[in-house]
């Protein structure tokens, strides 16, 4: 069940049960002595849900990292945090936005809901933009003619969860406002698109780091920009299942 969804329904039951309970007492012209235990919980429960759900809607949402697909930025096991607010505050559920903020831009890594079934959420790095034109061909990101700027940055060797170990060749790439590390596997098993395609308006091209193990926009193709949930842009929380222990070292690390 939708997370936020359920804290819509707690607040409206414990609200709708707090104001039965104190409509009651009115009637029967009662003070505040002897009101029954589901209205005094009620009465507790209802601000404290209150917080989280607008925190959640508004600031900050927790996302727990759960593929490959986004190494070497990001690890399977990684908890992070999603801003809310830079892209703009949208209603809970009905994503009506309520404020424009900053647009998305090239190399930001967002959560978004899953074009092809919105209750599953991904999150993956934005590579174009709307009205941009993309190619991916020899391990090359192309966007509007050029190649995207990068640079050779040694290996890169991790455990799949089923446990064989992938080999792969990492680079930096650079955009204006982000540094950030792919992967190539030595198989070069990633979808290439030959033919230049360009990204149609209010929607954005997204891809993983880890572009050879990555379900993404050159498979079931962009994001409309009313699927994105916010921008992560911190590790708070990592836990190693194959060590069964915290990756220390992780906390407090930021999304570039």
């Amino acid at each position: 069940m939708n997370f936020t969804l359920l804290l819509v329904v707690l607040l409206l039951a414990t609200g709708a049960v707090w104001l039965g309970g104190w409509l009651y007492q009115r009637l029967r012209k009662r003070g505040g002595e002897g009101r029954p235990v589901v209205v005094e919980y009620a009465r507790s429960l209802f601000p404290v849900i209150l917080v989280v759900l607008l925190i959640r809607s508004f600031v900050v949402e927790p996302f727990k990292i759960p593929s490959g697909s986004m190494l070497p930025t990001l690890r399977i096991g990684d908890f992070i945090l999603v801003n809310k607010f830079e892209y703009g505050l949208r209603v809970p559920l009905v994503g009506y936005k309520l404020t424009d903020g900053s647009p998305p831009e090239r190399g930001d890594v967002i959560v978004f809901q899953f074009p092809e079934d919105r209750s599953v959420d991904y999150i993956k790095r934005i590579v174009a933009v709307p009205g941009d034109r993309l190619a991916f061909r020899d391990d090359t990101l192309m966007v509007n003619g050029k190649p995207v700027p990068r640079s050779a940055d040694g290996r890169f060797t991790y455990r799949e969860p089923r446990g064989g170990t992938v080999y792969a060749e990492r680079f930096e790439e650079r955009t204006e406002e982000h540094r950030y590390h792919v992967l190539y596997t030595e198989n070069r098993q990633g979808r290439s698109i030959n033919d230049p395609i360009q990204v149609p308006e209010g929607r954005y091209f997204v891809m993983g780091d880890n572009r050879d193990n990555s379900n993404d926009s050159r498979y079931w193709g962009t994001v409309p920009e009313r699927n994105i949930l916010g921008e992560a842009f911190m590790v708070w929380w990592s836990w190693d299942g194959r060590a069964n222990a915290p990756r220390w070292g992780r906390l407090g690390e930021w999304v570039d």
